[in-house]
């Protein structure tokens, strides 16, 4: 079961021929061999002349941690180089490092999909012993209890900690407090997705270039996936039922993608296939819509004066609830994690606590503003009086996610984890075929039906390929 894992990993990525060339078929060495060399810089080198590489995300939080860097290397000597990647490429290229240890990169940027899983293959290394190794003093100015639970839990594997959050988030339905009080709209304090569809379809005006609500609608697992699983959740649906059979001719899972793709055509914007969270982001803060439901980080730039034309105008909604709580709302971390290859882990492991902590926050809300400072990681910035004056979003975001439950994630039991993705490593690119059909059917280019036909036949494929269905 273990190696067909893998294998899958490797073949989503166009990797299989050089794990073939490698000789290896485990996915790298055990989570065991990994804590023993944890900390080591093997010889080769001290802290002090050491150049790190890190591969990252494109996104604002990552620019500002490249630009805040120098005073980490002020502090401890240690260079960090940054190798910038879009978010697929970025996957696919450090998944080729870890599988094959290659050790082009120290530290990789994994979401919360991704740590478990690779934790599982030996990619990368387990936390515990490293934070075992520090001081007393380290430690409790490090306080990794002050971490928020849920994405400590989240970027675990066996009761060991993989990753360090660098910022986390879960979804909420963004909406213009001035147009719902001119139309005499009222937000409940927990709406539903027929109190949101109302509103976006009174509110939806083209001939005034006003969208009723922004969807992602862009090809990708890590796309319209993302905010279609919670409906499809909320609905009472799933991927997969306890067996491993695939869900999508489950009638809640069809109401829920229906219910979806109608919304966006409905009151929805214009080419929704080509927008994602970065378009409609961009969107949200032009004042081109009435509503958008997506990540919580997006709080922090449609209330800056810098970056958005809305500021003082939006009000927040929990994810929006219909048959049950559930994976109503996602959970999601970008994190930092050491690469088990990495020949610099001590400076590795010092660089990573640099940047997930406190100080850093701190650090980044006195430079760039509290409006941006890294969300979703810590309970101490949310306790603070400078991030709750500049962020009037902060108390509904920590909510959601203290209430993401990755173990349940739906109505009825499932097999898997994850409220935005199902965890098996297939699903990287199971979730990118399906989001595929989706967006044909967005597009008009076929029906839903058709879409979730060929989504069901796709998903039973891997759980029959992967060694699920039993």
């Amino acid at each position: 079961m273990k190696s067909k894992k893998v294998v899958a990993v490797l073949s989503s990525t166009g990797l299989l021929a050089a794990m073939l060339l490698t000789g290896c078929n485990t996915g790298g060495s055990s989570p065991s061999a990994s804590s023993a060399n944890a900390g080591k810089d093997n010889g080769k080198s001290s802290s002090s002349n050491v150049t790190l590489t890190v591969a990252t995300v494109n996104n604002p939080d990552m620019k500002v941690m490249q630009e805040e860097t120098k005073e980490f290397t002020k502090e401890t000597g240690i260079k960090v180089n940054y190798v910038v990647l879009p978010e697929n490429e970025l996957r696919q290229k450090v998944t080729e490092d870890v599988a094959t240890h290659a050790g082009k990169f120290d530290i990789a940027t994994v979401g919360t999909y991704d740590a478990p899983i690779w934790a599982k293959n030996g990619w990368i290394t387990p936390l515990n012993p490293l934070f075992d190794k520090m001081s007393a003093d380290a430690k409790a100015k490090y306080d990794l209890s002050d971490v928020l639970k849920p994405m400590r839990d989240a970027l675990s594997y066996n009761n060991n900690l993989y990753a360090l959050p660098f910022y986390g988030e879960s979804s909420i339905i963004y909406y213009r407090k001035d147009l719902f009080a001119k139309a005499g709209l009222k937000m409940p304090a927990q709406p539903t997705w027929d109190d949101i569809a109302a509103f976006a379809k009174k509110l939806n005006d083209p001939a005034h270039n006003m969208t009723g609500i922004l969807l992602r609608g862009m090809p990708g697992w890590g796309e319209v996936l993302a905010p279609l699983d919670t409906v499809i959740n909320t609905f009472g649906g799933e991927w997969y039922d306890k067996n491993w059979q695939a869900q999508f001719n489950n009638p809640a899972t069809q109401k829920a993608v229906k219910f979806y793709i109608d919304l966006l055509k409905s009151a929805g914007e214009k080419g929704a296939t080509t927008s994602g969270f970065t378009e409609l982001e961009t969107a949200m803060a032009q004042g081109k819509a009435a509503m958008w439901y997506d990540a919580s980080v997006a709080a922090g730039f449609l209330n800056d004066p810098k970056q958005s034309q809305v500021v003082g105008k939006i009000g927040y909604a929990p994810a929006p609830v219909e048959v049950t709580p559930n994976g109503s709302g996602w959970l999601w971390a970008w994190s930092l994690a050491l690469e088990s290859s990495s020949k610099h882990k001590d400076a590795a492991f010092k660089f990573m606590t640099w940047a997930t902590s406190k100080d850093y926050i701190n650090l980044v809300g006195k430079t760039k503003g509290w409006v941006v400072a890294p969300p979703g990681t810590r309970k101490s910035t949310y306790e603070n009086p400078d991030y709750q004056k500049a962020a009037p979003f902060a108390d509904i975001v920590l909510k959601q996610i203290e209430k993401a439950d990755i173990n349940h994630p739906t109505k009825d039991p499932v097999p898997y984890t994850g409220i935005q993705y199902v965890s098996i490593p297939e699903f990287a690119q199971l979730g990118t075929d399906v989001s595929q059909e989706f967006a044909a059917a967005i597009a008009g280019q076929k029906s839903v039906d058709d879409a979730l036909k060929n989504a069901q036949n796709k998903a039973n494929e891997i759980a029959k390929q992967g060694g699920y269905q039993k």
